[in-house]
C-alpha cells in the first residue's frame, strides 16, 4: 500500500514537470514486453503509439506509460498491475533533472523499486548496468542442445543531450549442433525469423560459439536526434517476419537521424555499412607470414544501405509511412549521405541509366489502423523491388517484383486480454535479388527483409492471452509454400517472367505454442512447443515431421 501511495504522489509531481522534461535518446530493444503492452493499449485507443520504425526511444515508451497512468480508471486490474510494473523500469526516463537525487547502488533497488546490478544517477550523468545472461534447453526432433549466454547491458546519459548504450552477448551451444546448423546458416529444415548468427572461435560437431555487440551514441535536440552506432532497424508490422526490414540479418554500423517537426509528421533516415561476404580480389593481398592462416589478407567488397521514410499521422490511430532505400557497393557515395536526396533518381542520373553501373533501389509503404474499428489493428505493407507500371497487368511483359503483407487482429475478444489475429504475406520471385552480387538485399547473406527470401507465401492465425499479470500465452499456426530463387538471367530477361512458386521447393506447416513470465524486470522464464511438418518436394518428396520443446530463462533479452 505504501508503495502505491508513493507511486501516485510521484506521478502527481511528475505531471507538473512532464512538459518541461528533456531526455536523452536511448534505443530500447523491440522485444521488451512493455512494447507489446503499449501496442495493445494503442489498439484499444488509449494512446497514440508510433512504432512503425524500431527500435524506439525509451522516453517514448516512458511517455506512453505516463499517459496511461492518467487513465487508470479505464484499465482492467491486470492492465493496471502491468502498468505499475513497467513504470518501475521507465520512470527514470521521465523524471526531470531538477528532481533527480544523487544515488549509487550495487545489487539493490533504485528509487523506483527497479532491481539493478549497478547504477549511478545524478543530475548530469547516469549509468545503468545489468547482466545479459540466459540458459535454454532444446530437445526433440533428434536434437539435444544446451544454449548458454553471458554479457552485459549498459546505458545512460551525459549532460542534457547525450545518450549512450552498449549491449553485448556471447553464446555457446553444446550438443547436436552439427544437425541444427549448416555452414554458418540455419539448416533448411530449421528456417526461422530469429537473427542470424556469425560463428566465432573454435567450433566442431558438438560445440559452436557466436556473439553480438551493439553500441550507440546519440545526440538529442528539441524535435529529434542523431545517432551513430551498431544496431538493427526494423520497419513495418508483421507477426512472424517483416518484408521491408526485419531483425533476421545481424546488426550493422549505421548513422541514424530522426526528426519530428510537427505533431503529425515524422522523418527517419539512416545510412548503414553492410558486409557483402564477397572478396575484393583487387585489394586482397599476400601477407608473406610463412603460410599462417592462408598467407593472405582478405578484403571484401564494400556494401552500403541508405533509407529514408516519411510517416504521416492522418488521424488518431491511422498512420501512413512511405519510404525508399538503396543498396550500393564498391565505395562510399556522398549523394546517399544526403537524407532528403531522392536516391533512385540520383542513382539513375549518376549511372547514366546503365544497369551495370547503377545500384539496387526499393520503395515501400505501410498503412496502419488502430481502433478505427473498436479494439482492432488493421495493417498492410507493400515492398516494391522492381515494377513496370506501363505493363503491370500484362502477363507477358510485366515485372512485378514486389511483396505485400496484410494483417488484422482484435483484442479483448470474448474475454479481456485475449487477442486473435490473422496474417497473409506474399513475396514474388526475384525480390531482394540483384544482378550485382554485392548489391543483393542482404547482410552477411541473411535477408534484410523477410526470412523466407523470395517466391513464397505464408498464411497464419495467432492468439495471445494474459491469464495473470506478466504471464503470457501465445500460439500460432502458419502454412508456408516456397518456390526457388530462380536465375539472374530469368530475372532480367525472361518474358513472361517465371510464375509465382515456380521451381517449387517446400510445403511446410508449423504449430507453435509459448508460455512466458516476466518474474521481475527483465527476468524472463519461457517454455515453448513447436511441431513442424516440412515436405521438401525438390528432395524427391522427403518429409520431415518433428516436435521441438524449449525451456529456459534470460535476464535481459536474447
Amino acid at each position: 500500500m505504501k508503495h502505491k501511495i508513493r507511486l501516485v504522489l510521484f506521478l502527481l509531481v511528475l505531471s507538473f514537470f512532464a512538459k518541461h522534461t528533456y531526455s536523452q535518446t536511448i534505443w530500447e530493444n523491440k522485444n521488451v514486453e512493455a512494447h507489446a503492452y503499449l501496442a495493445r493499449m494503442a489498439q484499444k485507443g488509449f494512446i497514440q503509439f508510433n512504432d512503425i520504425i524500431q527500435p524506439i526511444e525509451r522516453t517514448r515508451i516512458a511517455n506512453a506509460l505516463f499517459q496511461l497512468s492518467q487513465q487508470r480508471t479505464s484499465l482492467t486490474s491486470i492492465e493496471l498491475k502491468e502498468l505499475d510494473f513497467y513504470l518501475q523500469e521507465y520512470n527514470q526516463d521521465l523524471i526531470a533533472d531538477s528532481l533527480i537525487k544523487n544515488e549509487i547502488g550495487f545489487f539493490v533497488k533504485d528509487a523506483h523499486q527497479r532491481p539493478r546490478m549497478f547504477f549511478i544517477h545524478t543530475k548530469d550523468f547516469s549509468l545503468n548496468l545489468d547482466p545479459n545472461v540466459s540458459a535454454n534447453f532444446i530437445v526433440g526432433g533428434g536434437q539435444n542442445i544446451t544454449q548458454v549466454s553471458n554479457g552485459l547491458n549498459l546505458w545512460g546519459k551525459v549532460g542534457k543531450k547525450w545518450g549512450y548504450q552498449i549491449i553485448y552477448r556471447d553464446v555457446t551451444e553444446l550438443g547436436t549442433v552439427r544437425d541444427f546448423y549448416t555452414v554458418n546458416k540455419l539448416d533448411f529444415r530449421r528456417q526461422e525469423p530469429k537473427t542470424g548468427i556469425i560463428l566465432v572461435g573454435l567450433n566442431d560437431d558438438r560445440k559452436i560459439n557466436h556473439s553480438d555487440i551493439r553500441a550507440t551514441i546519440s545526440y538529442s535536440f528539441k524535435n529529434g536526434s542523431i545517432s551513430f552506432g551498431k544496431d538493427q532497424i526494423v520497419w513495418g508490422y508483421g507477426e512472424n517476419g517483416r518484408i521491408v526490414l526485419s531483425d533476421r540479418a545481424p546488426s550493422f554500423p549505421l548513422i541514424r537521424f530522426d526528426y519530428n517537426p510537427i505533431k503529425w509528421l515524422r522523418f527517419n533516415y539512416f545510412h548503414g555499412w553492410l558486409n557483402s561476404e564477397i572478396v575484393d580480389s583487387t585489394k586482397t593481398y599476400p601477407t608473406y607470414n610463412g603460410g599462417v592462416s592462408g598467407d593472405i589478407r582478405i578484403i571484401n567488397r564494400q556494401k552500403f544501405i541508405a533509407s529514408h521514410t516519411l510517416q504521416f499521422n492522418i488521424k488518431k490511430g491511422l498512420d501512413l509511412a512511405i519510404g525508399e532505400s538503396i543498396i550500393y557497393s564498391d565505395q562510399l557515395d556522398p549523394g546517399f549521405l544526403i537524407p532528403i536526396n531522392l536516391f533512385k533518381i540520383y542513382d539513375n542520373n549518376k549511372s547514366n541509366y546503365l544497369i551495370n553501373a547503377g545500384s539496387n533501389g526499393q520503395y515501400f509503404l505501410q498503412l496502419s489502423s488502430r481502433n478505427q474499428i473498436k479494439n482492432t489493428h488493421l495493417y498492410g505493407s507493400l515492398f516494391i523491388d522492381e515494377i513496370r507500371l506501363a505493363s503491370i497487368f500484362n502477363k507477358a511483359k510485366s515485372r512485378n517484383q514486389l511483396g505485400y503483407t496484410l494483417g488484422a487482429s482484435v483484442t479483448d475478444y470474448f474475454t479481456p486480454y485475449l487477442t486473435l489475429g490473422a496474417e497473409y504475406t506474399r513475396v514474388n520471385p526475384f525480390v531482394y535479388n540483384n544482378l550485382i552480387p554485392a548489391q543483393t538485399y542482404a547482410q552477411f547473406n541473411y535477408p534484410l527483409g523477410d526470412w523466407m527470401g523470395s517466391n513464397f507465401h505464408r498464411k497464419m492465425i495467432f492468439a495471445r492471452y494474459n491469464y495473470l499479470p506478466k504471464l503470457k500465452f501465445y500460439t500460432r499456426i502458419q502454412f508456408m509454400n516456397k518456390g526457388g530463387e530462380g536465375s539472374v538471367y530469368d530475372q532480367y530477361n525472361a518474358e513472361p517472367q517465371p510464375k509465382f512458386l515456380s521451381d517449387y521447393e517446400q510445403t511446410r506447416t508449423d504449430f507453435f505454442f509459448q508460455a512466458s513470465y516476466e518474474w521481475m524486470n527483465n527476468l524472463y522464464l519461457r517454455t515453448s512447443f513447436e511441431y513442424i511438418d516440412d515436405k521438401n518436394t525438390r528432395g524427391k518428396g522427403i518429409r520431415n515431421r518433428e516436435s521441438i520443446v524449449q525451456i529456459g530463462f534470460s535476464y535481459g533479452l536474447n
